[in-house]
């Protein structure tokens, strides 16, 4: 056998392994690739009921009439009852957070088409915030008390009249276990699907989180979570979260 052709019978054996050890590889990336297109996408649920920490409490008081000065003395006389009844009923003068008060003067409204109407209208508003969700819950429920003592409240510009909002300021403390029951709940999920496709859960491929929601846990008494605020607040409270999760099948 001339060189020449012990070298052309090399080469080609050359090759001929190399075309086998391409293709194995090339084999074993499409497995691969194939493999990591198989995954399930789930969802994992997590509620945590609490009691709100903070009462914001805004109380308006109105007065009106054509005298601004009569006008200025009955809603000053309307505000110290108020604060009488607040401290008489066991919210201390360090919860009123502020006091503010408003003048309208309807005359110098040029859209005013009502010339029957009083003049002038001042209207305090008298803002308490209490850790003491209870005290401030009970004290609210007794306006009828100022009402009766003939105190105008009122409820313009504010969509709940003067109703306290109770709040659950502590969510930071809670997120973190929250966070591993909705990630459990998913993998459980992700289990039942895969045990149903004779496969089995493998890594995470890809997870995100929803927003954490508060609303009240009583739904027909209103919420702040997931649509906005609807009706009277609550100090019951529900935290809610979603994970959505990428779980890899084997």
């Amino acid at each position: 056998m001339t060189n020449d052709r012990l070298s052309a019978l090399i080469l080609a054996a050359g090759i001929g392994i190399g075309l086998v050890a391409g293709g194995a590889l090339f084999a074993r990336a499409v497995e691969n690739a194939k493999s990591g297109d198989r995954y399930v996408t789930v969802r994992g649920l997590a509620e945590k009921d609490v009691i709100a920490d903070l009462a914001i409490w805004p109380i308006r008081i109105r007065s009106a009439g054509n005298n601004l000065g009569e006008v200025n003395r009955s809603a000053d006389d309307a505000r110290g009852k108020v604060l009488e009844f607040l401290e008489k009923n066991g919210i201390p003068a360090d919860a009123v957070a502020s006091q503010n008060v408003r003048v309208q003067d309807r005359q110098s409204n040029d859209y005013n088409q009502n010339n029957n109407a009083l003049r002038y209208i001042v209207e305090y508003t008298i803002l308490i915030r209490s850790k003491d969700v209870e005290k401030v819950q009970k004290v609210s429920q007794m306006t009828d008390q100022l009402v009766a003592a003939g105190i105008v409240l009122s409820s313009q510009g504010n969509w709940d009249g003067n109703s306290p909002q109770f709040l659950f300021t502590q969510l930071n403390s809670v997120k973190p276990a929250m966070m591993a029951d909705a990630t459990r709940s998913a993998r459980e999920a992700a289990r039942q699907f895969a045990a149903d496709s004779g496969s089995a859960v493998g890594s995470i491929r890809r997870a995100s989180q929803g927003l954490f929601t508060i609303a009240n846990r009583d739904q027909l008494a209103g919420g702040e979570g997931d649509g906005g605020q609807t009706g009277a607040s609550s100090p019951n409270k529900r935290i809610r979260v979603v994970v959505t999760v990428d779980y890899f099948l084997n």
